[in-house]
């Protein structure tokens, strides 16, 4: 049996929604309980936290011992860091410019030139995207599907999976509703609905991907005969809106890489979907954020990481058991999974074609802040894959210099979001507070003078990735108001204060839960 376009895909009894209902009944009555995790696992877990803390209690001692060794030092992360985003800078310049090639790139054409004799037709390749989703308004549901539905492969090639929550009221209806709006515009549209209350599972979107993606796979390729190697999968955050050249790009790459089996690709985010509805004086870390995920992905000197929307090919899930189901987030921890499961040969592709993003909102600046902590405590709790690498190291050897490479980028984000913060701040200013006398007569000294061109080289960066998401967002549908001009500045020299509350404090409180073995409550950020 094969795909016709516009066939309806409406689910026989005991399909894909009706069998998720039945196990979620099923383990509602047993009331199962996820096992406690173990001895080994809390430990790794806990070591980004103890390393943060442990950094905490060194730079208060030394501050009464040897106040300088600990200025210095910290002066030194400060300079490494102020360092590393003037590479930053860089990069985005490049990938600026790789973006408007990619735009400009006619990408049947482009399959035409790239194509051998061991590329895959045009017309073979198949995209499965997995839209998981939580309590998320309709209306951006809708607005990702109107954008993938207008992609010219949409009736031909696109096959669409909701991944629908049980734990949802609404999920049942909204699925129903957007599979009656959207039949007949892709190859096939599907919904799943992940039950809750599986033993050994944790809520959120690793585990609900992991569902829809063994259901809809065992649909497809028993079923119809759809081809593994020839499927590649998107997992679409449902506020995601693709570039609408994204699926053409990746057709082009999929098809004619020999490395397809062993390949994620990975697009720069921005987080343009609201952007203008955003407080004005928390737009900048939001261009903070979208700046870093270019710079690693266009500076080659990085390790990329694929994040919130990436692809890769059904056979490859396939081969590493699908996502994981004990863990909240699932970018990273895929990629660590299919990089030890393809022994270090795993590779980041980047397509330089830009998705949107929708960006946390509240009512009003309090509110708007508490749900980017949240939302960024959430993404903070990602400090498990640390622990997860590690543990990976020891069960699944690979050749030691593939194995550093990613523990060290996994690693460094996390240490540096935690000790790193704590040794760079309270190490710069904690010795001036107590010993004033002592630094009075070394203001011009290297350790001074190398904070001072940090935080000049960190302004500077700052504003250029704020320039760079300026001329990458939409229109404006108002006139800039005074007061969102106040506020827009006012951010610039708020930035350390905003960094602190809404990237670093979150970071610490999520590092300090994992190795307290402290749960973390999955929360769904506003972002309408």
């Amino acid at each position: 049996m094969t795909f016709q376009p516009g066939q309806s895909t409406k689910l026989r009894r005991g399909g894909v929604l009706i069998g998720a209902r039945r196990i979620w009944r099923e383990n509602r009555r047993k009331r199962l309980q996820a096992p406690p995790p173990t001895l080994r696992n809390r430990i790794l877990d806990g070591i980004p936290g103890a390393l943060m803390w442990v950094s905490f209690i060194l730079v208060i001692a030394g501050t009464v011992f040897a106040p300088v060794v600990v200025f210095t030092v910290a002066a030194s992360i400060g300079a490494y860091m102020a360092l590393r985003m003037a590479a930053a800078g860089v990069a985005n310049l490049l990938g600026v410019r790789h973006i408007r090639r990619w735009e400009a790139t006619d990408w049947r054409a482009q399959y035409l030139r790239q194509r051998r004799a061991d590329s895959l037709r045009w017309e073979d390749v198949r995209h499965l995207v997995i839209i998981p989703n939580y309590k998320e308004d309709i209306t951006v549901l809708r607005a990702t599907l109107e954008r993938l539905a207008a992609s010219p492969l949409a009736r031909e090639q696109i096959i669409i999976a909701l991944a629908m929550e049980a734990s949802d009221p609404n999920a049942a209806s909204t699925a129903a509703t957007l599979r009656t709006e959207f039949e007949g515009r892709f190859l096939a549209i599907h919904a799943t609905l992940h039950p809750r209350g599986i033993v050994g599972e944790v809520a959120g979107k690793s585990s609900n991907v992991a569902w829809a993606a063994k259901h809809v796979q065992k649909m497809l390729c028993e079923d119809t005969g759809m081809c593994l190697d020839h499927t590649v999968i998107t997992v679409s955050d449902a506020d995601s809106i693709l570039h609408p050249r994204y699926l053409e790009a990746l057709t082009c790459q999929f098809a004619t890489t020999s490395h397809r089996m062993s390949a994620i690709w990975q697009a720069p985010i921005r987080y343009n979907g609201n952007v203008w509805d955003v407080h004005p004086a928390l737009a900048i870390v939001q261009a903070y954020s979208a700046a870093w995920e270019l710079a690693y992905l266009a500076g080659s000197w990085w390790q990329g990481l694929p994040i919130s929307t990436y692809s890769l090919s059904l056979r490859l899930a396939h081969d590493v058991g699908y996502w994981d189901t004990d863990v909240i987030a699932e970018d990273w921890h895929m990629f660590i999974k299919c990089y030890f499961g393809r022994k270090g040969l795993l590779q980041i592709e980047p397509i330089y074609l830009p998705f949107s993003a929708y960006s946390v909102t509240g009512d009003g600046f309090i509110d708007s802040c508490r749900n980017r902590y949240n939302q960024t405590l959430r993404h903070a709790w990602g400090a498990k894959e640390m622990g997860y690498t590690i543990r990976l190291m020891m069960e699944r050897p690979i050749p030691f210099h593939r194995a550093l490479r990613v523990f060290l980028r996994v690693s460094h984000d996390n240490l540096m979001a935690g000790a790193g913060w704590m040794i760079m701040t309270v190490g710069t200013q904690l010795p001036l507070i107590l010993n004033p006398g002592l630094f009075l007569g070394r203001i011009f000294s290297p350790e001074f003078l190398i904070i001072q061109g940090a935080l000049v080289t960190v302004a500077a960066m700052g504003m250029l990735f704020y320039w760079i998401d300026l001329k990458m967002r939409p229109p404006r549908s108002h006139p800039w108001r005074l007061g969102e001009v106040v506020l827009t500045g006012g951010s610039f020299i708020a930035l350390g204060i905003l960094v602190l509350i809404l990237v670093a404090l979150p970071a610490i409180e999520a590092q300090t839960r994992l190795m307290l073995g402290v749960s973390l409550e999955y929360k769904v950020a506003r972002k309408v």
